[in-house]
């Protein structure tokens, strides 16, 4: 199947609703830089670097984007602030897509990788439990037998949010008593989905501070109990950001990279907030696929990111 045949009508206005606030704010910023001009000067490319730097794109992925403007007003020798949209637009998706991270299609499954390990990371509030549920609601709905582990043993309430969305989507948890070291509950859990032919099993683990040392290793012993049930376990580890509190995603991202084997991103709380366009620079700046955003609180409104129709929704295209 081609790309545009995973890409619904109703997935698109969920997207273009949820980058709205971010949309206003980008769009105000440039309708004020080429206010008055005619051509891409200096001047706007100025401005621009101050448009983009203050939407949470970030420095370096900033200039990577002026660079190729600048290139391509050099190559074109007269582009008009009337084209700046679509320039832009096209300049930033080519640039995602030169980066080469390919995220997913669909909620499917490999045969090979049956039962599909997720471990998910994240400090707390960042939206991981909830991204936990709506993951088990979107691979359920493709037509996965889903099982979620509550290896975050540390907090009652993460145990209780979990079951909640079990309850929701109607998948098994598989919980211990508050305290119970948290491999063990991994462990049970992956050995509980391969028992059963499950399809996908999702780890949930403590959020506490990204440096704390003692959750890394804990993190190292959970990957290693579960390499006992499922050798190539954990298939994914999946890190959790908020969207929302733009820069400071970055630094969880860098800290968390730096510590343990993180090899792909979600971005959650995209629709309450203008800093959408952080997704751009993380998505640029780090050598992991952005797998999924969130959108809203709704369980359909968690998305795969698929970098061409992130960019058009958030130039109006």
């Amino acid at each position: 199947m081609g790309f545009f045949s995973f890409f619904s009508k109703e997935k698109k206005e969920t997207l273009d609703k949820g980058l709205s606030k971010t949309k206003e704010g980008v769009f105000a910023k440039l309708a004020r830089v080429v206010a008055g001009k005619s051509t891409i000067d200096d001047d706007v490319l100025d401005d621009l670097e101050e448009v983009f730097v203050t939407s949470d794109v970030g420095v370096k992925t900033t200039v990577k984007i002026l660079d190729r403007i600048q290139a391509r007003v050099k190559k074109d020798k007269y582009v008009n602030t009337a084209e700046l949209n679509d320039l832009l637009c096209d300049e930033i998706t080519q640039m995602l897509v030169d980066n080469n991270n390919a995220g997913m299609e669909d909620f499917t499954v490999a045969e090979d990788k049956k039962p599909y390990v997720i471990m998910v990371v994240g400090v707390n509030g960042v939206g991981k439990t909830t991204t936990i549920g709506k993951l088990a609601y979107q691979f359920k709905k493709a037509g996965n037998k889903v099982v979620l582990g509550a290896a975050d043993t540390y907090r009652a309430a993460a145990d209780e949010q979990l079951e909640i969305w079990g309850q929701r989507v109607d998948v098994k948890v598989i919980k211990h008593n508050m305290g119970t070291d948290p491999a063990s509950v991994a462990f049970d859990s992956v050995s509980s989905a391969k028992a059963q032919g499950a399809d996908v099993v999702i780890i949930d683990t403590a959020g506490r501070l990204h440096n704390n040392v003692g959750l890394m290793r804990e993190l190292t012993k959970i990957k290693d109990v579960m390499r006992k049930v499922v050798p190539d376990a954990p298939h994914e580890v999946l890190l959790v950001l908020d969207g929302s509190t733009g820069q400071n995603a970055f630094e969880q991202a860098k800290q968390f990279v730096a510590a343990t084997e993180v090899n792909a991103l979600a971005i959650t709380k995209l629709d309450g907030t203008a800093k959408g366009g952080v997704v751009i620079g993380i998505s640029d700046q780090f050598q992991i696929p952005v797998k999924y955003i969130g959108l809203g609180e709704g369980m359909e409104d968690l998305q795969i990111f698929r970098k061409e129709e992130f960019v058009k929704s958030l130039f109006g295209k």
